[in-house]
C-alpha cells in the first residue's frame, strides 16, 4: 500500500491540489458564488442609493420652500394635512395612502 502511495505521490497530490482549486473557484470566500451574491447586493444598493438620493432632493426642496422666500402655498398645504384645517364652507376628505 505504502509502495502505490509513493510511485503515486505526485498524481495524488496534484489530484488533492487541483480539487482544492476547483472547490475554492466555485464556493470560497472570491469563488463565483460569493461574486454573484456580491452582484446581487451591489445592485440592492445602488437602487438604493437612487431611493434615497431622490428623497433627499425632495427633502431638500421642501426647506428651500420654508427658508428666507417663505412660498404660502406650500405653507397652506402644510396646515392642511397636518392640522385638518380649512376654510369655513369647506369640506375635508381624508385619502389615506399605504405607499409608506
Amino acid at each position: 500500500m505504502i509502495d502505490k502511495l509513493k510511485k503515486n505521490y505526485f498524481l495524488l497530490i496534484s489530484t488533492f491540489l487541483l480539487l482544492y482549486f476547483f472547490f475554492n473557484l466555485f464556493d470560497g470566500e472570491r469563488g463565483l458564488i460569493s461574486f454573484f451574491d456580491k452582484k446581487s447586493q451591489l445592485q440592492d444598493l445602488e437602487q438604493q442609493e437612487v431611493r434615497l438620493t431622490k428623497k433627499i432632493e425632495d427633502l431638500e426642496f421642501r426647506n428651500s420652500l420654508l427658508t428666507e422666500n417663505l412660498d404660502l402655498d406650500y405653507v397652506e398645504t402644510l396646515i392642511r394635512e397636518k392640522f385638518l384645517f380649512g376654510k369655513e364652507g369647506e369640506t375635508i376628505y381624508i385619502i389615506k395612502n399605504n405607499d409608506n
